[in-house]
């Protein structure tokens, strides 16, 4: 994923970060080596390896000889040789290292077929290589809209320009084959350039753009997974999870490569494991597994006859009985071995807070009676205002009668009249 920090300057380098293309946020170090051996001198008559790597769009590296001699180091733009004209990229490694990776990606070094570097890219270089760059979303927008004309079935995910601008890789994904021959003729025509039309696979896909997947961290194709292995379901069902295509698919649409990372650890834990297909005979009936827990070593097991009651097992307790059972033994009931697996488990906390309530910053509740209280205050005190006028007329002040009125409140009181009785 890319940010704006990271994004290509004038000169060619990162404009943000100032690392020379080996920051750790954007695409720049995708699937990039880390260089342990830069701050350690060759030894004495030792000359420097002639290859270097070069990485071009998205993760697409290639190896080139220095035939040159040119002083080379990590985030230099070089101008590199191409079929037809030059390409620029941006060197991602240099020294001994490049040679570890030439043999583990089996390219020969002694080839002398390898393509080489020209130059270090001028000025004039850049400033074309990126305006190229910079029409390729118009571009690919247009070859879209061209191909549903043509009603072909295919996509088309990404394009990327050579450095000279000449030429234009378009990458596609499609279920089947596609006759595109006409497509390179309406687009040859419209963009003016040589088209190179190149399918890749729907992994490769996400891996050139890149993306958050469900874990919310980048996706491990666009950054370190270089080998894509085929991942079956049976990953899944050794790892005991649901079969449900949404949840273990990614971004390409395929089952998630992260399946293949714990199987290995499944694999050795299940090899002392009962079989999920395990059957007990006991004299109660015949028993099924139903569900296995390989990290607490415990089996579920129920009888034929009362599938929805579950009896717990250790792994022990199960082989302990297929032993009998292959005997031609069989045990009482499944009830006798599950008592022995349930223990009391005292209680390490009462509180999860500690001694703090989690209530202790809302306001506390008024009770009815203050709120009584301090309305027979208000009507107190607004009746004591009114004393005066009702002197004049020959009523009782008010203050009286609500006196009055809660004396007969207290004689009408059941309890009260129990208790004076």
């Amino acid at each position: 994923m890319g940010c704006s920090s990271c994004s290509t300057g004038k000169d060619g380098q990162p404009s943000g970060c100032k690392n020379n293309g080996t920051c750790g946020t954007d695409g720049c170090n995708k699937l990039t080596v880390f260089d342990w051996l830069s701050n350690m001198s060759l030894p004495n008559g030792e000359k420097p390896f002639d290859c270097v790597e070069v990485r071009f769009k998205n993760s697409r590296k290639e190896f080139f000889r220095n035939s040159e001699n040119l002083s080379l180091s990590i985030g230099d733009i070089v101008a590199t040789q191409a079929q037809s004209g030059h390409d620029v990229g941006m060197v991602t490694l240099v020294g001994e290292l490049v040679k570890v990776q030439m043999k583990r990606k089996k390219v020969n070094f002694k080839d002398e077929n390898l393509p080489k570097i020209h130059r270090k890219a001028s000025q004039n270089d850049i400033d074309k290589w990126q305006k190229c760059r910079d029409r390729e979303e118009g571009i690919k927008k247009r070859a879209r809209e061209i191909a549903i004309i043509l009603k072909l079935q295919m996509k088309i995910s990404d394009v990327e320009f050579q450095g000279d601008g000449s030429k234009a890789t378009f990458y596609y994904t499609a279920e089947d084959r596609v006759d595109f021959r006409q497509l390179i003729k309406d687009m040859a025509k419209a963009f003016g350039i040589r088209i190179e039309m190149r399918q890749i696979g729907y992994r490769q896909e996400a891996q050139r753009l890149g993306g958050i997947g469900s874990c919310g961290r980048e996706l491990c194709c666009s950054t370190w997974l270089t080998d894509f292995r085929s991942v079956s379901t049976s990953a899944a069902r050794y790892q005991q999870l649901s079969l449900n295509p949404q949840k273990l698919a990614g971004q390409c649409g395929k089952l998630k490569c992260c399946l293949n990372y714990e199987l290995d650890m499944y694999l050795d834990a299940l090899k002392d494991f009962p079989a999920q297909d395990t059957r007990l005979f006991t004299e109660k009936g015949l028993a099924f597994c139903q569900k296995t827990d390989i990290f607490k070593g415990m089996l579920w097991f129920s009888y034929k006859d009362d599938p929805a009651n579950w009896h717990t097992l250790t792994k022990e307790q199960v082989q302990e009985i297929l032993t009998k059972n292959k005997k031609k033994e069989k045990v009482a009931s499944l009830e006798e071995y599950t008592v022995d697996n349930f223990v009391k488990e005292e209680k390490v906390f009462e509180n999860v807070v500690g001694q703090d309530s989690l209530t202790r910053f809302d306001r506390p509740k008024r009770s009815s009676r203050n709120r009584n209280r301090k309305k027979n205050k208000a009507k107190a005190n607004s009746g004591g205002n009114h004393n005066n006028n009702n002197k004049n007329r020959g009523n009782k002040p008010a203050s009286a009668t609500n006196a009055t009125k809660n004396k007969r409140r207290r004689n009408n009181n059941p309890k009260r009249q129990q208790k004076n009785g």
